[in-house]
This record gives C-alpha cells, sequence and structure tokens, in this order.
C-alpha cells in the first residue's frame, strides 16, 4: 500500500493538486478539509458556537461524515444530505480552521481518515497529514506559496464563482488562519522531518502536478 501525504498553509493549492495527481496516477483522494469544513457546516447550522470547545466536542457523535464519488466527481455526505455544495464560504472555511484545534475533532476524523489509509492507496491533503494523520506515508510533501501568491488565487477563485472578494481583506485572513494554524496545541501545521518542500509561488498548477508526480514514480 502507498500512500502520499500533502500538507501545508490555506490557499496553497493542496486540494487542487491532490485531485489531479489522483486522477493521473489512479488514487483515491480524500478530501481531509472536506470534512472538517462539514463538522463546521453542521455547527453553524445548529447554532454552536464554534469557539466553545465544550460544547463542539459534546456535538461531535451528532455528525456522521462519508465521502463518496459518483462519476469520478466527490460527494461530501453529512447525516446523510449532500454538503458538497455548501462547504467552500469564508465562513465555512473560517469556522473549520477554528474548530481543528479541538481534540474530539480531530479524534473523531482521524480514526476515518486513517481507515480509508489501510485499505486504499490514498493522496491525502491537509495541515497534518504527513505529521498526525499518516506518519508513515511512503511520500510527504509540504506544498507552500507566499501569502500573496495564495491571496491573489483565493480572490480570483472566487470571483469566478460570481462573489465579491477583496485582495488585502482575504490576505490577512490568510495571515491570521497561517498563525492559528502554527500554533494550535493540537497537531499544528508544520512540514514533516521527512517532507519534500514545494513551493508553488512562481509554477503552474501542471507543473506542480508534474513534479509531485515524479516524486512518486521515484519512490514506487
Amino acid at each position: 500500500m502507498f500512500n502520499i501525504a500533502i500538507d501545508g498553509p490555506a490557499g496553497a493549492g493542496k486540494s487542487t493538486i491532490a485531485k489531479e495527481i489522483a486522477k493521473k496516477i489512479n488514487f483515491v483522494y480524500v478530501d481531509t478539509g472536506a470534512m472538517f469544513r462539514s463538522m463546521a457546516l453542521y455547527l453553524l447550522n445548529n447554532n454552536i458556537d464554534p469557539e466553545n470547545e465544550e460544547l463542539v466536542s459534546s456535538s461531535c457523535p451528532d455528525m456522521d461524515i462519508t465521502i463518496t464519488y459518483v462519476d469520478g466527481e466527490q460527494q461530501v455526505i453529512l447525516n446523510g444530505e449532500n454538503v458538497s455544495g455548501k462547504i467552500r464560504t469564508e465562513e465555512v472555511g473560517k469556522t473549520a480552521s477554528t474548530i481543528a484545534k479541538y481534540s474530539a475533532v480531530r479524534t473523531k476524523l482521524l480514526e476515518l481518515q486513517r481507515a480509508l489509509a489501510s485499505k486504499e492507496q490514498v493522496i491525502m491533503d491537509g495541515r497534518d497529514i504527513g505529521t498526525a494523520v499518516l506518519p508513515n506515508a511512503e511520500l510527504k510533501v509540504y506544498l507552500t506559496a507566499s501569502s500573496d501568491e495564495r491571496a491573489r488565487r483565493r480572490v480570483k477563485q472566487l470571483e469566478e464563482n460570481g462573489m465579491a472578494a477583496d485582495f488585502e481583506e482575504i490576505k490577512a485572513d490568510i495571515i491570521k488562519r497561517d498563525e492559528q494554524d502554527m500554533n494550535r496545541e493540537i497537531a499544528p501545521l508544520k512540514q514533516a522531518d521527512d517532507a519534500i518542500l514545494v513551493d508553488s509561488s512562481d509554477m503552474s498548477v501542471e507543473e506542480v502536478i508534474d513534479h509531485i508526480v515524479s516524486l512518486y514514480q521515484e519512490r514506487a
């Protein structure tokens, strides 16, 4: 079984890259961010304060999250409802970053993620895949880019989806999320000792994909 872990800060393009690599090498893509976002959506829908760790933790047993693929497209199911189109808002993203530091949240998702990786050849992206979720992954990549570049990409993505976006506001939020992710007590964002650093600031999506696929081919 060969597993690939891709970690990195918000807006580095982890999900886009991982999805395309999965298609190229016929791996299963496990969207850990979508899982955290689904939990965040549940809290928002039920008016549960994400800053209240006790309330969030007690709500974890009420959330059932699964990921399936229909015609090659990922479907995220929260308590029987397909929420794929509801989890990509800025509010959900911010809430997901807040609750990701809680032990109960990470424990709930960790079991599911490891179970998937034990049965399938997976590529998984997130903040702590190589350091905490899949510490024995055969290939670990730390994918990053400058805060300016990540903000530009996010603004472009939002505008393409018909949503208004302010560059400075997005950049400030990215820097804040970096700080939060890197300094949380449980499984903080950091480059694993055996991870390969890939800075995509001046690389196209295709260049990043080709580079990581070549790393896989060398090791496989």
